[in-house]
């Protein structure tokens, strides 16, 4: 992710500097689109650091935030989520090793990791606010909603997750009681 960032970033400036010097379509365009990746990559770093910050993983599940919906098992079934969750990259893993914390710490991390996503759906909506002055709707729409359905991608694993997570943490407690 630091490395993405840092690449994302250095080429929106090489391509900056190339359009200042020499305006051109293609270029601008370049320009735009490492700029929206950079704003991407450097908003998720933000948002994750600063929730982090705040919560340390400290998240109360108990929250009606953070309970099941109805619908959302049967949801969960039709995409297949059981299939391919296993193969969801995790920017932290030791944050959700059992060797490391219990499955309440585990618990809470899934409902600070879907806030970091739900928070970074909502901003990756913001590259939109450019198309007046910039133009390239394709670009800046693309991106925005790539970047939100991937995101979307993690809410729907720590959703999944989490009632599994607290099963286990409720079989633990009866078992040491």
């Amino acid at each position: 992710m630091l490395v993405l960032t840092a690449v994302s970033t250095a080429l929106f400036g090489l391509f900056l500097t190339v359009h200042v010097i020499a305006p051109n379509a293609v270029i601008l365009a370049l320009c735009i689109t490492f700029g929206v990746f950079a704003y991407h990559f450097v908003m998720r770093l933000l948002v994750g650091f600063s929730i982090h910050a705040i919560f340390r993983n400290h998240m109360n599940v108990n929250r009606r935030w953070f309970r099941p919906l109805r619908f959302e098992a049967k949801l969960y079934a039709r995409l297949g989520v059981s299939k391919w969750k296993h193969h969801v990259p995790t920017y932290a893993p030791d944050t959700f090793s059992l060797r490391e914390h219990s499955w309440e710490e585990l618990a809470q991390a899934t409902c600070q990791a879907e806030v970091v996503h739900e928070i970074i759906m909502v901003f990756s909506f913001a590259p939109l606010l450019l198309i007046p002055r910039f133009g390239e709707p394709v670009i800046f729409i693309l991106t925005s909603v790539a970047a939100a359905w991937i995101d979307l991608t993690f809410v729907i694993l720590q959703r999944y997750n989490r009632p599994r997570i607290l099963a286990m943490a409720n079989k633990r407690k009866e078992k040491t009681k």
